[in-house]
């Protein structure tokens, strides 16, 4: 585990603790980061809920895209998200690896693709994050 990426997770985006999220690995090139199955982060059938695998990745492509600011930038902020649910995560952890697509003076483009134990594509994520 990343603990320094984890900690940042925390200070920056604190619900990302309530989730549980914990970082693998936090670089300019890449961002990874998991979460763990549990009961109540899930819907009927044992699920985990798409929004916990949506906050994960939107958290996960913000922290690259903070990374990625130009210099002088405050910071950044989430203006689109597309999602592209593939299968459903019924145990073990969910894990988002984010890469910048597109790193601009205005806006930064993320592709997250979300990962479950047996590395089978769970989702694919494209977002955009505006440079404040």
């Amino acid at each position: 585990m990343d603990e320094a990426g984890t900690a940042l997770f925390h200070q920056t985006i604190p619900f990302t603790k309530r989730l549980g999220v914990e970082v693998l690995e936090h670089s300019r090139e890449v961002v990874i980061s998991r979460l763990a199955w549990e009961e109540s982060l899930c819907t009927a059938g044992g699920v985990l809920h798409g929004g916990v695998l949506m906050s994960l990745a939107d958290s996960t492509a913000a922290v690259c895209a903070f990374l990625n600011l130009p210099e002088g930038a405050q910071g950044t902020t989430t203006i689109e998200s597309k999602t592209n649910f593939l299968r459903a995560v019924r145990e073990g952890h969910a894990t988002a690896t984010s890469r910048p697509l597109h790193t601009g003076r205005k806006v930064i483009v993320v592709e997250t693709e979300i990962r479950d134990d047996e590395t089978k594509l769970i989702a694919k994520v494209t977002q955009t994050q505006a440079v404040l």
